[in-house]
């Protein structure tokens, strides 16, 4: 007996051994990568303060493969280059100065031209996106190109993927493409179905076994739609019933025509070849199209592909360089120190600067993370206005009366950091007007968050807050 105690013993000690060595090889190698130290010590605590569970988490969320372009270089800037030469990056297009820096920083950091003249539809009702979509959908004569995060198998999905095969039979080409975690749940057979009747389907970063851990963490949250490259959809809104039939959910999308759907387009051609399929370089994608206005916009994309965090980056140039005010919408609010520091700043000059959220989101471990930075920033001078009875799924921003910004990135580290996104940087006051205006129709159903108030919340609310806090870069 004492042999076979001694034998479990030496294993148990072999094992121990080997646990630490892998541990402390892990926390170098977190150390190595020279990521914002927030970020650093957020994983140092869970590898040390959560065994085992800790380490597993890390291979699967936590490596930093942005290194890894999963498209080179050069076909990524020969899709671009196809835009480019329909669009009017080359063009003498008046530029104001108030715009000029944020211009210079996404056409530098993303290779995003400069496009003029196109049609824009702000969105906030489901109802409206729905028909729009379908009827835009039913008109479409050579391509439909549609990508969403979520694409639910619901009376929503199935009314669009019936719209889609129809097109498909008619032989219109249709692409789709779908992130796939998010959509684990939808049976195999809703997909073949589609790809029986002619749709052509494909899902990024496909999360199979041999490249589960270095694919799970980089999720595709990108919604985009583009009919015979003249209309196009990009916003908040996925397809399923919740954005499109439940009125407690408040969203925003938009609906474009000319020139900046040819922008949409470039991004989803460079999508579809780094997941593996063809490579559409072809100029029948970029028609010549109507300028209907004098408006000014930027298509930019965030991800792995890129080398900076350049939505993070313009999200601080537009809060550093506001005069007048700055409106925020986000259904997640998890701020990196930059942009923390910004919306600070700003508010302590005598901008004013106002955030929207939902008083309860659909994440129950976010929120007491988001309510950690509402002090500091509420003393700042900062208005936090909550929604009471929706869910503020819309990711907008306003400033000056100048710039709007409409897309897919949430106010958080995980589309600034991780996720593919794509927004949309609008030059243009009536647009900027507009997108107030909205704003404003959103308060009336809003609870402002009150210093005092919330000063007066209980230590115990406060501190678990704050240790939910050191886990928010992870989240």
């Amino acid at each position: 007996m004492l042999g076979i105690f001694d034998f479990f013993s030496s294993v148990n000690a072999i094992v121990y051994l080997i646990y630490v060595l892998l541990i402390a090889g892990t926390v170098i190698v977190v150390i190595s990568e020279n990521r914002s130290p927030i970020k650093t010590i957020a994983w140092l605590l869970v590898l040390i303060f959560v065994p085992v569970a800790g380490l597993i988490v890390y291979y699967v969320f936590g490596q930093d493969t942005r290194h890894m372009r999963h498209i080179s270089e050069q076909k990524y800037e020969q899709i671009k280059g196809l835009s480019f030469k329909h669009l009017t990056y080359n063009r003498n297009v008046n530029i104001l100065p108030e715009y000029a820096n944020l211009i210079n920083l996404l056409r530098n950091s993303n290779l995003s031209p400069v496009i003029q003249g196109s049609k824009v539809e702000i969105i906030t009702e489901g109802s409206r996106m729905f028909e729009a979509l379908l009827s835009d959908m039913e008109k479409a004569k050579h391509h439909i190109h549609i990508e969403f995060f979520i694409f639910r198998n619901d009376q929503t999905g199935k009314i669009v993927r019936e719209m889609l095969m129809k097109k498909a039979a008619q032989g219109v080409e249709v692409r789709f493409i779908y992130d796939n975690v998010a959509n684990w749940a939808v049976p195999r057979r809703f997909y073949n179905e589609m790809k029986k009747s002619g749709v052509q389907i494909t899902s990024m970063l496909k999360a199979h076994f041999l490249k589960f851990a270095d694919r799970l963490n980089y999720r595709n949250h990108r919604k985009v739609v583009v009919i015979d490259g003249i209309t196009a959809y990009m916003g908040g809104m996925n397809i399923s019933n919740n954005y499109f039939t439940n009125p407690n959910w408040r969203d925003t999308h938009l609906r474009i025509q000319g020139q900046g759907s040819l922008g949409l387009q470039a991004s989803f051609l460079i999508d579809w070849y780094s997941s593996g399929e063809a490579f559409l370089d072809d100029k029948k994608y970029f028609p010549e199209t109507k300028e209907y206005t004098q408006n000014l916009m930027q298509i930019a994309t965030g991800g792995p592909y890129s080398l900076y965090h350049n939505l993070l980056q313009a999200t601080v140039n537009i809060i550093i360089g506001a005069k007048k005010y700055i409106y925020l919408q986000t259904p997640y609010f998890l701020p990196t120190e930059s942009l923390f520091q910004a919306l600070q700043m700003a508010a302590l000059s005598g901008v004013d600067v106002r955030l929207m959220v939902s008083r309860k989101s659909d994440s129950a471990y976010v929120d007491p993370a988001a309510h950690s930075y509402f002090q500091d920033l509420l003393e700042a001078g900062m208005k936090i206005y909550e929604i009471e009875d929706k869910f503020m799924h819309a990711k907008t921003l306003v400033a000056d009366d100048m710039i709007s910004v409409i897309g897919s990135a949430n106010l958080d580290f995980r589309s600034f950091e991780t996720n593919f996104e794509i927004n949309c940087y609008i030059y243009d006051p009536h647009i900027a007007r507009r997108n107030k205006e909205i704003f404003f129709h959103d308060m009336d159903e809003c609870r402002e968050i009150r210093l005092e108030d919330w000063l007066n919340r209980s230590k115990w609310k406060k501190f678990f807050d704050s240790v939910m806090r050191l886990f928010a870069p992870l989240m």
